[in-house]
């Protein structure tokens, strides 16, 4: 029950070959081990040749990157290239931030909001919101791209832990995603994993 499941959901989009390292909460995560690949001991971590990546939503526009021809990214040249970044990055800073925080109880009081990169939880819900109720299937139109992976798997995580308020767009752009063969692939594996860990 991580951030890893966006990651695996990634690979199995891309189907490209991966192997998977499970590191335990509090222990291997923390090991010296697995800090020299990630010093802030958290999960997911990608090797690539040579390089570590870490972050969900800079491992899912890496790959995207690395792996072109899954056409999970728009071209450098593409337009629609600005559009993709704008959601990755949004759901990687604001969306992130709103949802831990009223989580967590810490919201920033209204007088505030302007000093934090999601200003209140519910207009950051409501920007969302506004992206998955577009008419088409996906962030990009018709086009499913990593970006879909990264946001759409955090609303998703959200729906279920209530993180994230079922609104008509989220629940309907959730069943899209769940109706992947990538997704269902992912999370079979994910969920396998799950007795093993207690």
């Amino acid at each position: 029950m991580s951030r890893g499941r966006i990651v695996r959901w990634m690979l199995e989009e891309l189907g490209v070959e991966y192997r998977t390292v499970v590191q335990e909460y509090g222990g291997s995560m923390k090991s010296a081990e697995y800090l020299a690949i990630n010093p802030m001991g958290k999960v997911p971590a990608l090797q690539h040749r040579g390089l570590v990546v870490t972050e969900a939503a800079a491992i899912c526009a890496y790959l995207a990157d690395a792996f072109p021809q899954a056409g999970l990214a728009p071209a450098l040249d593409d337009p629609l290239r600005g559009t993709y970044l704008r959601w990755l990055f949004f759901a990687a800073g604001p969306v992130e931030a709103a949802v831990s925080a009223r989580a967590m109880g810490l919201l920033a009081p209204a007088e505030k909001a302007g000093m934090v990169g999601y200003g209140s939880y519910e207009h950051t819900v409501d920007a969302l919101e506004q992206a998955a109720a577009s008419t088409s299937p996906w962030l990009l139109g018709e086009r499913f791209s990593a970006a879909d992976v990264y946001v759409g798997g955090q609303v998703d995580f959200g729906l279920g832990f209530k993180s994230i308020p079922e609104r008509p767009a989220f629940t309907a752009w959730a069943e899209r995603l769940r109706a992947r063969p990538a997704y269902q692939r992912a999370q079979a594996l994910d969920n396998a994993l799950m007795p093993a860990r207690g």
